[in-house]
């Protein structure tokens, strides 16, 4: 099973991008699916999960109201739209999938998580 992430680059304070996690090796629609990143010399941390129905997601207090995870179960692709970035948005991005649907609750979890993609680097300028 692989997680291939993509989308990363460099962003003005302000701007967008979209972040792409491709699964392959198996199919995750009956799981969760969610992102983590990791700054220079901070712990991973929870940014994004989602349910296997669509309908049931969960953000950081950090990140509401301005990015919105997705997922495309025909591509088995989860999606992380990022709008209004800080600098304070920039880490490596990692994705993370699960067989299991947690409850919302736990989506922050990362041991709720089996399978990681290998990370993109988001840096936001000021």
């Amino acid at each position: 099973v692989q997680l291939q992430a993509s989308g990363g680059g460099l962003v003005q304070a302000g701007g967008s991008l979209r972040l792409s996690c491709a699964a392959s090796g198996r199919t995750f629609r009956s799981g969760a699916m969610g992102w983590f990143r990791q700054a220079p010399g901070k712990a991973r941390e929870f940014v994004a999960g989602i349910r296997s129905n669509p309908r049931y997601t969960r953000y950081a207090d950090s990140v509401k109201g301005r990015f919105t995870i997705s997922r495309d179960d025909a591509k088995n692709t989860v999606h992380l739209q990022m709008n209004s970035l800080k600098p304070e948005d920039t880490a490596v991005y990692y994705c993370a999938a699960t067989a299991n649907d947690p409850a919302l609750s736990a989506l922050g979890r990362t041991e709720m998580y089996y399978y990681w993609g290998q990370g993109t680097q988001v840096t936001v300028s000021s």
